[in-house]
């Protein structure tokens, strides 16, 4: 199911020049924000449980799961090299995993590793704060990657509507709508937190049992389907 040259072109393509340095842009206002807020306001539990939550989890996270997601295949599809892949004699469900598998790697090494950091700069993980939110980041970042994955397999306006998702309804209608942070992947992320976390460090709209559920069934199921959708794309000449 994996395929290491698969892997290696994926990688070349999410770290090339201009997409890695997109990708460190987040991290890098994270950690200066950290550093900033210890600054001023010295270690505080909340301040550092506020920062993580409303920055990294909210904003940083799915921002960075859009990039590596849509990534790791919109672009061939777009520019129509997809087609050299799909002629080598690679199973089709394999290529969607390979790629799932570096983008969740990118994600998570551009997210959990500085949302660590910042955690520890914040307030020295007082509270179990930086280690909740690492595995918040580290347990979206495999959900997001799928999702946005599926985005760059089904649409060419991968990167615009995951944008939308991102910014638009888990930054905004997430912590605006009670009914939709129910449908969010940084709620059920915050509620594999909430179990870390010192007690009302972190909170989640759903419960745990219900949040491994949702996470689980994304992730399988973007995976499934974007191996299908790939599976559907025929080359010319195909039958």
């Amino acid at each position: 199911m994996y395929d290491p040259t698969v892997a290696r072109l994926t990688y070349r393509a999410l770290l090339g020049r201009r997409r890695a340095a997109i990708l460190f842009v987040l991290p890098a206002l994270l950690l200066l924000l950290a550093a900033a807020v210890r600054m001023f306001a010295g270690a505080d539990d909340q301040v550092a449980a506020n920062v993580l939550g409303g920055f990294a989890i909210a904003t940083m996270v799915p921002l960075i799961g859009v990039i590596a997601g849509t990534g790791a295949i919109g672009p061939e599809i777009d520019d129509g090299s997809i087609v050299y892949l799909l002629a080598k004699p690679v199973k089709r469900p394999t290529i969607i995993f390979t790629k799932l598998i570096v983008a969740i790697a990118v994600t998570m090494v551009f997210s959990a590793v500085p949302t660590l950091l910042a955690g520890l700069i914040l307030n020295g993980n007082g509270q179990q704060i930086a280690i909740a939110y690492t595995i918040a980041a580290l347990v979206a970042s495999i959900a997001y990657s799928a999702l946005f994955l599926l985005l760059g397999t089904v649409s060419r306006h991968a990167v615009v509507i995951g944008l939308v998702y991102a910014l638009v309804w888990e930054a905004l209608f997430g912590s605006l709508v009670p009914g939709a942070r129910t449908l969010s992947v940084q709620q059920w992320s915050l509620a594999v937190a909430e179990k870390v976390a010192g007690q009302g460090m972190v909170t989640s709209d759903v419960g745990l049992p219900l949040a491994t559920v949702l996470l689980a069934a994304v992730t399988v199921v973007a995976t499934w389907y974007a191996g299908q959708k790939l599976r559907a794309l025929k080359l010319a000449g195909e039958e």
